[in-house]
């Protein structure tokens, strides 16, 4: 089952001729939500082949930067004719700024929007995987960050050894991978821990939004397949990100070693580095190796950590 990551926008606060303000979405078996829709996400899914179709936009905070495109999405896809809902998720008090968003600018809405507040840990569930709200620092904002998880998968199954059983190929290979027992013609009792290995873990996403490096961030991408941390300075602007509650690239990759994940994808730069974010990268790599610089329309494909059975 394909799991990938599209980076619409990493820039931080404004647009820059290489990358556009705040915008991600995660692809799942053809299933696309996106996080945060900065100003000209639309445009960017255009590019990119993301899908409109899309039932789900998740906003970590609602600094300009990371919501105002939502505005023109919704009145393209009003434009295109949508009849099926969209729903909109975000911290405590993004029912009014939302809102105000969908009013903007439209003679009517086509289809319903729905605008859910979301406290840290409000589970959003979803068909064998979920959506886990985390809180995050970004200078006192309400902002959150946000982990798709999902759920175990079944152990593999054994078909050399259900046919040396004289297990019959059919419905009781399905009930067994299932997790039921079955009866053989002979009598004997076949238990499903014979042929099905143990439970295979799913894959996690984190994606943090703007924030300082913190204790939530790591214990939500704990073990995780990917982190997307934001980076909007390096090194030798430290001060300057706390003044501002972001991170440094050196930051995000002690938080992303200390959770133990896969791999690091960086984004949400400053413009001073827009055109070269090769530093920030070398910055993290001397922490976390495993350290992506993301770039405007970046593709991360996320495979399934491979256990023995």
């Amino acid at each position: 089952m394909s799991l990938a990551v599209r980076l619409l926008g990493t820039s931080a606060s404004r647009p820059t001729i290489e990358r556009n303000v705040a915008s991600l979405a995660i692809v799942r078996e053809g299933e696309t939500v996106l996080f945060d829709c900065g100003e000209g996400t639309q445009r960017q899914m255009m590019r990119y082949g993301v899908s409109f179709g899309l039932e789900d936009i998740f906003f970590t905070h609602f600094h300009a930067d990371h919501v105002i495109g939502v505005i023109g999405l919704m009145r393209t896809m009003a434009l295109q004719g949508r009849t099926e809902r969209l729903r909109l998720w975000g911290p405590r008090g993004g029912a009014r700024m939302l809102k105000r968003a969908e009013e903007f600018g439209m003679d009517r809405v086509t289809f319903p929007v729905e605008i859910i507040e979301l406290e840290p840990g409000a589970t959003v569930s979803r068909k064998d995987y979920a959506i886990v709200p985390f809180a995050v620092d970004h200078r006192g904002a309400r902002a959150l960050g946000y982990a798709l998880v999902e759920e175990d998968r079944k152990g593999r199954f054994n078909p050399e050894l259900a046919r040396a059983l004289g297990v019959p190929e059919g419905p009781s290979w399905g009930e067994l991978h299932r997790g039921r027992a079955v009866t053989l013609a002979d009598g004997r009792v076949i238990e499903p821990s014979v042929l099905v290995g143990a439970p295979r873990a799913g894959r996690k996403v984190v994606v943090t939004g703007d924030t300082r490096p913190c204790r939530a961030t790591v214990e939500a991408a704990r073990d995780a397949d990917l982190l997307v941390h934001e980076a909007t300075f390096g090194d030798e602007e430290g001060a300057r990100a706390v003044e501002t509650g972001h991170s440094t690239a050196r930051e995000a990759a002690t938080v992303a070693a200390e959770a133990g994940v896969r791999s690091l994808v960086l984004m949400h730069f400053s413009a001073r580095y827009s055109r070269d974010a090769t530093e920030l990268g070398r910055e993290a790599r001397e922490v976390f190796e495993a350290t992506l610089v993301g770039k405007d329309g970046m593709e991360i494909q996320v495979p399934y950590r491979e256990t023995a059975t």
